[in-house]
């Protein structure tokens, strides 16, 4: 196991406790290009991080567990390598038909990578679920990392414990602690997940940030601030589809459905006198119209689909 050491005021101890990161020099001269799934269990941080790579938002975000539903494609050009970064779907028991696809997206992303980081959650720390990740992705035979995410949010005192007792859990693998809040140490890992990679020419554009439709990240969008607004079960029972997207006189016109299985949803949703559902519009067109840096008309319906939740069809039409 190498550890990459953290740098700056207060963490000498954690930087004494790594060995140096040694690789052949020639080892990245080469352009390398490749797939690096972010794998891990619900709400440790994957999308945060992926939106700290890219220097932009592109994956949605949330304090509730199971945000991301699907997987999600970020692209991170530099003058030595591509990498491809894939958000998943936190792993995690599945008890229903959306949640095992949830979890069979993220288990066929880590079999489709080049190499593998395995996020864990610092302030939690390690779990059987997360023990169960690194098994799965050990299977692979991949080459992979683990990250410890959000350091920032513990001291010297957890962190020196926590990465020894880490070191012995996965060991042949290399270590590398990160706060994707703050930023530290994502050169670093941009670096050690690099040295991973094939060589190999860039596959896409190097300005272009990910592979998802305008309507897939409207749907997204949306969905976010229904994951901010609403409570209980109402985020979990709600999904998004665009029904209708133009261009008109520079601003992209935007018609979007938002599904629930139950009208006393369709009630919180719309809130009273509409209230509701139009801070969801707003915030939502606010986040497009950064993202897309073009002016949004944006109009949200309720509809009652019961139980979609258990329908292979409209999973499938939501892509999931």
């Amino acid at each position: 196991m190498a550890l990459t050491s953290l740098t700056g005021v207060g963490e000498t101890a954690v930087a004494n406790k790594a060995s140096a990161m040694t690789s052949d020099p020639t080892s990245i001269r080469r352009f390398r290009c490749g797939t690096v799934t972010l794998a891990g269990r619900s709400n440790v941080g994957k999308s945060t991080l992926l939106n700290r790579l890219l220097g932009e938002k592109v994956a949605i975000t949330s304090e509730k567990p199971q945000t991301t539903r699907s997987r999600v494609l970020g692209i991170s050009t530099h003058p030595e390598a591509q990498v491809i970064w894939i958000d998943t779907p936190g792993i995690h028991r599945a008890r229903s038909l959306l949640n095992r696809r949830m979890v069979d997206a993220a288990e066929r992303s880590i079999l489709d990578a080049d190499a593998v980081a395995v996020v864990i959650d610092a302030v939690a720390g390690l779990g059987e679920e997360d023990r169960g990740v690194i098994a799965t992705v050990r299977e692979t035979n991949h080459p992979w990392l683990v990250v410890l995410n959000k350091i920032d949010l513990i001291g010297d005192s957890r962190l020196v414990p926590l990465l020894d007792g880490l070191g012995e859990e996965v060991r042949g693998a290399e270590l590398v602690p990160v706060s994707a809040r703050t930023g530290k140490n994502i050169v670093e890992l941009e670096r050690a997940v690099t040295a991973m990679l094939p060589p190999g020419e860039a596959v896409y554009p190097e300005d272009q940030l990910t592979d998802q439709s305008e309507r897939a990240l409207v749907q997204e969008f949306v969905r976010e601030q229904i994951l901010a607004e609403t409570r209980g079960e109402i985020p979990y029972r709600t999904a998004v589809m665009v029904e209708h997207f133009e261009e008109k006189s520079g601003v992209n016109v935007v018609a979007a459905l938002i599904l629930v299985e139950r009208d006393s949803q369709k009630r919180i949703l719309i809130g009273s006198g509409g209230a509701m559902i139009r801070r969801i519009g707003t915030q939502a067109r606010h986040e497009l119209e950064r993202f897309f840096g073009k002016r949004f008309f944006l109009e949200l319906f309720v509809k009652v689909r019961r139980d979609w939740t258990k329908s292979p069809r409209t999973l499938s039409e939501l892509g999931l």
